[in-house]
């Protein structure tokens, strides 16, 4: 929200500067933003004159103009095509600083012609956007005059951040109301003064909403004015305008720009002439058109409220204005229209069919329904004043909501819940401040809210504006009372493990990401996801529409942004939810990982090598050790998801049920489709599948067991049938003895000559640890043949000789 000090003057009665005013603002909940005074920045900029324009002898799209700057005639280079003899512009001399660009301007040769200075557009100036040409100004504007002078932009702009909840300060007079009632000054009585209708309002105005729908809206309120003259609005208007960064039209339209900014109340004018029948407010017809007044032509939906006439939709309601009948120099009769739409649809509309607007930044928000009638009426009287012409009656459709939101208030409720110690007469002064009305109702009272505070809905709404009234800074600081013995756990046992496994996979290279719990419908459908059910309604960007199944497909995203930008050795993950249902138990907490390029960087000592699905799964095996899963219980086997390479991945289970992590090469035809060239390898491990302590809130890392005695190893090698897991063989050997075995490894398989067909050798190491006393040969033997008796029995192996 922008205004100008003067502006801001214009409802408020002060004495306070500009810097008073600018820190009152932020300590009310009002941020100012910045403060912009162009008296300083634009001091060298000066109204001139062109006196003569010819073609440049090297360039078809330049000109050399002849210009006077009111003290010295210079020659100026200009590429503005509506650069003409005898217009009136504004010059930069040589020195100055443009701030559109941060150019410090210098006399040059352009194309072989000497230039000196510069005619500058309205970019240039940070005036607006508009860079298409020069500025031209008025024929009769002072040339040498300072340019802030005669366009009044010596007057400082105040930028405030208006938070969502404070719609009744999107007007400048809501923002000098909030000032006064913090002791800024005093509100000028500026209450619009009715005029009286010379006759009839001959158009009809209906409201043909059924009572389901007739929340679009509740009240239209208009009046004919004829007999007028539409042109350039008066001076003191186009400068308001253009210092918020408007840029001004016309008369009529400049004076419902300055209305939605002066008072926070958008209206509309549409030309008579160009309306058809009556003035109709309705839903729109799935499909129908309409032309908006930005030039685009839009399809509207059976949820959308319009304005229209015998001819179509003239009007989106709260949104924007139609071209069809938008208001020309030629416009000789108005209707002017000011009503009340429904916030909810009118964000909903906007939204869907991507309009940005002033009138639709304040009807989603909520404008004040009892300033209809006070709003025609302004209207009426500005456009009397600039355009002339005779005002009819005013027509009303529907029922102007006089809402009487009524809260029960507690003084003390400011001790309790905001720390100060207030008096009722000192609230009840401030909320009076502010607009609101009381009553006593014994030890209480009984609050009447004013109908723009649509955001006041209880008790603890009143003690706010009362605290940011009375000041935050006088809050006083209160020492936290000491806590007696030791405080209880406050992390739950998915929390430890969330942040253990966090530190785990850091120590282990990978670096964490935090991404959207949302994907693409497209993406989701490749890793098994995209239902119906988990699409997001009201997404906040149109490919972003559904919950994610898996967090793979962000981290190959990510991972695929920093390929593209030449890192060749990425490794990334996160911790989060994915999401398998709208159930409570449909969301479950998983660490993921992806990793792609090489392993290792480029190293003296140790050389690098492309990742594989070994890496994954001693990630996901990093992982469950760090979540305190039992790992010499956990089994390796196939069946991973279809998004993994079948054969270069598998799946780390407690049971043949209980699936812990997915683990592998990403699958090529995955990546494809993603638009992935790398190949990549990922892991998933399902922390909330991870078994509890018995302990509740312990970790269950079991004690730890060293032995003082030393350890023997022995290795075997079996002979079993390719179809046989070297994980079967390490579980049986690992079951052959509880007490002594305490690690049993892989280190060599074979495959291919002196081998029968469908054979391989798989050769272990086992590590065998006494608890009390030295182990004996035939201790040692005993344990080897137990050994090798599980591993054959279980897997069908022979021992190889």
């Amino acid at each position: 929200m922008k205004f100008t000090l003067n502006w801001l003057k214009e409802h408020l009665e002060t004495e306070s500067d500009l810097q008073e005013i600018a820190d009152r603002l932020t300590n009310i909940g009002l941020e100012v933003e910045e403060i912009i005074d162009n008296s300083d920045l634009l001091a060298p900029f000066v109204v001139a004159e062109v006196l003569e324009v010819k073609k440049h002898p090297n360039a078809d799209k330049l000109k050399i103009c002849m210009v006077n700057t009111g003290s010295d005639t210079v020659q100026v280079v200009c590429g503005a095509p509506n650069a003409k003899a005898g217009m009136k512009g504004v010059f930069a001399p040589p020195g100055s600083l443009i701030p559109g660009s941060n150019m410090s301007l210098k006399s040059a040769k352009i194309r072989g012609v000497e230039s000196h200075g510069m005619l500058c557009s309205e970019s240039e100036l940070m005036l607006s956007d508009e860079h298409e040409g020069i500025i031209e100004l008025a024929g009769d504007a002072p040339v040498g005059t300072a340019f802030t002078e005669f366009a009044g932009l010596n007057d400082p702009i105040i930028h405030v951040a208006i938070t969502p909840n404070r719609q009744d300060c999107l007007g400048v007079s809501g923002i000098a109301r909030d000032l006064a009632a913090a002791g800024m000054g005093k509100v000028k009585d500026r209450k619009p003064k009715p005029v009286e209708g010379k006759f009839k309002c001959p158009i009809e105005v209906t409201l043909e909403l059924d009572k389901d729908h007739g929340d679009a809206c509740l009240a239209f309120a208009g009046r004919l004015i004829k007999d007028i003259k539409n042109g350039p609005s008066p001076r003191w208007l186009q400068d308001k305008l253009r210092a918020i960064g408007l840029r001004p039209i016309s008369a009529l339209v400049d004076i419902t720009n300055f209305i939605t900014f002066d008072r926070g109340r958008p209206l509309h004018v549409y030309d008579v002439a160009k309306l058809t029948g009556a003035v109709r407010v309705r839903l729109a017809k799935e499909g129908e058109k309409f032309q908006g007044l930005d030039g685009k032509s839009y399809t509207l939906s059976a949820e959308d409220c319009v304005i229209a006439d015998d001819r179509g939709v003239q009007d989106l309601g709260g949104v924007m204005g139609g071209e069809l009948s938008g208001c020309s120099d030629n416009t000789t009769d108005v209707f002017v229209e000011c009503a009340i739409f429904d916030p909810v649809r009118t964000t909903m509309t906007g939204r869907r069919l991507g309009i940005e607007s002033d009138a639709r930044y304040r009807f989603e928000r909520g404008v004040d329904p009892e300033f209809i009638l006070p709003g025609i009426e302004l209207a009426t009287g500005l456009i009397l004043d600039l355009c002339g012409g005779q005002a009819s009656e005013v027509i009303l459709a529907g029922k102007i909501p006089t809402p009487e939101k009524k809260i029960l208030f507690r003084p003390e409720r400011v001790k309790s819940l905001g720390g100060i110690d207030l008096g009722a007469k000192e609230c009840l002064n401030i909320l009076t401040s502010l607009g609101y009305k009381y009553q006593p109702v014994k030890n209480k009272y009984e609050i009447l809210v004013p109908s723009w505070r649509s955001d006041v809905v209880g008790e603890a709404d009143l003690v706010e504006d009362i605290l940011r009234i009375y000041g935050y800074d006088k809050i006083p600081a209160v020492r936290l009372s000491d806590i007696s013995g030791v405080g209880k756990k406050t992390l739950t046992t998915q929390q430890i493990r969330a942040r253990a496994v966090k530190r785990r996979l850091a120590a282990e290279g990978l670096f964490e990401c935090i991404s959207w719990s949302f994907i693409p419908s497209f993406q989701a459908r490749l890793f098994s996801g995209g239902n119906d059910i988990l699409k997001i309604e009201n997404p906040i960007s149109s490919d972003l529409d559904v919950m994610r199944p898996t967090i793979i497909p962000n981290l190959i995203t990510a991972a695929d942004n920093n390929a593209v930008r030449g890192a060749t050795s990425i490794a990334l993950f996160e911790v989060g939810p994915q999401y398998e249902s709208t159930e409570p138990d449909g969301q479950k907490m998983v660490a993921a990982g992806i990793r792609a390029g090489q392993k290792n960087r480029r190293h003296w000592k140790h050389a690098s090598r492309e990742i594989d699905l070994y890496d994954a799964k001693s990630d996901a095996l990093a992982a469950l050790d760090a979540a305190s899963a039992p790992i010499e219980k956990l089994v390796t086997m196939g069946d991973a998801p279809s998004w993994y390479h079948p054969g270069r991945s598998g799946t780390i289970r407690l049971s043949p049920k209980t699936i812990l992590a997915n683990f592998g090469e990403i699958h090529p035809g995955i990546l494809k489709k993603m638009g992935v060239q790398a190949p990549m390898t990922g892991f998933e491990v399902f922390l909330d599948n991870i078994p509890k302590s018995r302990k509740s809130g312990h970790p269950t890392k079991p004690p730890l067991e060293a032995s003082n005695l030393q350890s023997v190893a022995r290795d075997f090698a079996f002979l079993v049938e390719r179809s046989v897991s070297a994980d079967a063989i390490l579980t049986a050997a690992r079951t052959a003895d509880k007490t002594f075995i305490k690690e049993v490894r892989i280190f060599d398989l074979f495959e291919g000559t002196g081998l029968k067909p469908g054979q391989k050798s798989i050769a272990i190491s086992v590590v065998m640890e006494p608890a009390e006393k030295t182990m004996t040969d035939s201790e040692i033997d005993s344990i080897s043949d137990r050994i090798v008796a599980a591993v054959c029995k279980s897997t069908g192996a022979t021992l190889r000789n």
